[in-house]
């Protein structure tokens, strides 16, 4: 069987049930064994840092990851690099926020932890997804690297902050909207190039708007049955519902196993 490369979106892609109560499906984990088995090529391709995305790669048995939202390469388990953010633009875009009264944080590092300023962030988030340390008088200007923002806002206010139109954005949360990567394209490029492989040979799978990039003509592109509607009007296959075994159906509608 021809060798393909196979890069899979984590939340209501491999997971089901969301992100609070995210699951593997078991038919999806026995579509990721059996494709080993056929030889294929598996790597996460997801918008967390790889520090947050590493233990479900462990767990999934993934040695492959295009993390950072197309900035983070990690390739038989060792991280090749992340790029940051353009620091200029997110200087820009915190000074907006401090005009407006909007609490901020960020990520300056590969790590589970974002920094605030204060105690604000937390309080207009009460977030449980990413730990928060304050660090006074933390300011981007000073910080080396940036690898992520977030804002704490309710939707639709993040389109009025100028600033943000330059820079790369997702809302997965009611209560603040994140400041990350959102190419992952151009992390399954680096990946396929690194192998010299034929980027027609790679097959995408996802179901959110932050999947919009990877779903380009250069590969076969499948949506979940859960996927926005943007995502499927251009997908090359749609297949069942993340808990409705759709990560297996596709694969055997592909012809994978």
């Amino acid at each position: 069987m021809k060798k393909r490369y196979l890069f899979f979106d984590i939340d209501g892609t491999l997971k089901a049930g969301g992100y609070e109560n995210g699951y593997i499906p078991e038919s999806a984990k026995e579509a990721l064994v059996k494709l080993k088995e056929q030889g294929h090529f598996l790597a996460l391709a997801t918008g967390r840092s790889n520090a947050m995305a590493r233990p479900i790669m462990e767990e999934l048995g993934f040695v492959n990851m295009v993390s950072d939202g197309g900035y983070g390469i990690t390739i038989d388990k060792k991280l090749l690099g992340i790029k940051p953010l353009p620091k200029a633009d997110v200087v820009a875009l915190v000074r907006e926020c401090d005009q407006k009264g909007l609490p901020w944080g960020l990520q300056i590092d590969d790590s589970d932890t974002r920094l605030a300023p204060d105690e604000h962030f937390y309080e207009a988030t009460h977030d449980a997804y990413q730990k928060t340390r304050i660090v006074p008088g933390l300011r981007p200007e000073n910080e080396e690297l940036i690898y992520k923002a977030f804002v704490a806002c309710e939707y639709p206010l993040e389109h009025s902050l100028t600033a943000l139109k330059k820079l790369p954005w997702c809302r997965y949360q009611k209560e603040y909207f994140f400041v990350e990567p959102t190419y992952k394209a151009e992390g399954i490029r680096a990946v396929m190039d690194h192998f010299g492989a034929d980027r027609r040979d790679a097959i995408v799978f996802g179901d959110s708007e932050n999947d919009l990039s990877m779903f380009t003509d250069e590969w076969t592109k499948v949506a979940m049955g859960n996927a926005v509607q943007t995502l499927k009007d251009r997908a090359d296959y749609i297949t069942t519902d993340a808990e409705n075994d759709g990560i297996y159906n596709a694969c055997v509608a592909l012809g994978l196993f």
